[in-house]
Parts: structure tokens; C-alpha cells; sequence
């Protein structure tokens, strides 16, 4: 089934830049990633693809990209000033451009972010009107937007897992949009992303990460707000 869009998409997010796809949703994308670091990275490796790796520099994405891992909304003025703001935040970073990626999106952009011994690999696409797609996270497939409250679980695949972490959200009365349940094999380490219409008590997010078979668990609040 085709994706729909609504009247706002078409429109576009209030933005700083020349494109919504080239800037502002690059800026969500960043954002993202700062969002499940924690924090600001030490250092991001990004790679530019396809249409953005002839079009990053001019179009601003590589501005737009930085902005997003130091937290600045769509909006703010300093991402036209975001390459060199980010030495006051001890930012470092590397790009990297491949122009013919056929089996990815025409604007997509994958980011290995660092901070302490906290790492995150994301691929991200930014599909117009400032809309963003998670297509990977840590190799896993991912799939969800960000313009809910995103939960992300990495855990051993042991039976019952899944179940459990939909009744612990049932009990906090969360309502679960979107599910997708990655794995690299049978009993092995697997993914669950839940996209979420509400938010999650940070008493819940313990809780969850206290199973001894959950490896990690990161929340992602509506990247909109």
C-alpha cells in the first residue's frame, strides 16, 4: 500500500535553508541521532548518497546534518552557522559522498555517531516536505518516522519477549501505532521498534532495561516537539 501524505507534509516544516528535503528533514535526521546518543557525539562519520552527494554542500545539507547531532530544531538560526559551531561542542566529524547507491533512496544519509563508549549506526532518508524515514539502526531494520514517541529495545530473541514489552506499555495505557521486529537470526540479538501515540514514564524505561536479556533500550520523544 502506498504511503499517504497529509496536508501538513505537502506544506513543509518551518525551516531554515533552501530545501525541505535537502535541509530540514536532514536537521530531523541528526536530530535523531542525538536523541538516542543522549548527547552530542564526539565524533559522526556521515556519507552523503545520491542525490545528496552531489548536492550536500550547495543545497546545505552538510550544515543541516551537524545541526541535527547538537539538537537544533528546523528552525533555528544557527544551522547557516552549524560547521563551525560545532568546535564549541567538541564535534568532530568526517564526510563522505557515493553517487550511485542504487538500492537506497535518492536522499539518503547514514551516520556512525560516537559519544564515550555509546555508538549508533543510522540510515536515514529524507523523503520531502521536511518527512524522514529510519530505514537502519545498528544494522537492524528500523522503518518509523520519528513523529512519534519511538521506543527502541535491542534484546536477546528469547520467547515471550515480545509480548512482554507490549503488556509492560498496555499497563501504561500507551498505544502502539507501528511495530517492526528485526533480528540477525533465530536466538540471536533482535530489534523491536514500537512507534507510539503517547509517551513512556521514565520508571517504565527502567524497568524494561532491567531484564537481564535486554541488551539496551533507548526512547526517542516525538521528534516534532
Amino acid at each position: 500500500m502506498a504511503e499517504s501524505s497529509g496536508v501538513f507534509d505537502m506544506i513543509g516544516p518551518v525551516m531554515i535553508g533552501p530545501s525541505s528535503s535537502h535541509t530540514a528533514g536532514v536537521v530531523r535526521i541528526g536530530r535523531v541521532v542525538h536523541k538516542i546518543l543522549g548527547d552530542v557525539p564526539e565524533h559522526a562519520d556521515i556519507v552523503f548518497y545520491n542525490s545528496f552527494a552531489r548536492t550536500y554542500e550547495g543545497h546545505g545539507s552538510d550544515r543541516a546534518i551537524l545541526a541535527g547531532l547538537m539538537d537544533y530544531k528546523t528552525d533555528d538560526t544557527r544551522i547557516k552557522n552549524a560547521l563551525n559551531l560545532t568546535k564549541s561542542v567538541g564535534l568532530s566529524y568526517r564526510f563522505r559522498s557515493i553517487g550511485s547507491a542504487s538500492t537506497l533512496h535518492p536522499n539518503s544519509v547514514r551516520v556512525n555517531a560516537v559519544k564515550g563508549t555509546n555508538k549508533i549506526e543510522l540510515l536515514g532518508e529524507s523523503r520531502g516536505g521536511g518527512v524522514i524515514r529510519i530505514k537502519e539502526v545498528n544494522g537492524f531494520d528500523a522503518n518509523f518516522t520519528a513523529s512519534l514517541h519511538t521506543l527502541i529495545i535491542e534484546a536477546d530473541d528469547v520467547n515471550g519477549s515480545i509480548a512482554f514489552f507490549t503488556e509492560v506499555l498496555s499497563q501504561e495505557d500507551c498505544n502502539i501505532a507501528t511495530m517492526t521486529v528485526s533480528r540477525k537470526a533465530k536466538n540471536d540479538l533482535a530489534c523491536l521498534i514500537l512507534e507510539m501515540d503517547s509517551g513512556i514514564d521514565e520508571i517504565t524505561l527502567k524497568y524494561l532495561g532491567k531484564r537481564r536479556w535486554v541488551h539496551k533500550v533507548n526512547y526517542i520523544p516525538n521528534i516534532d516537539k
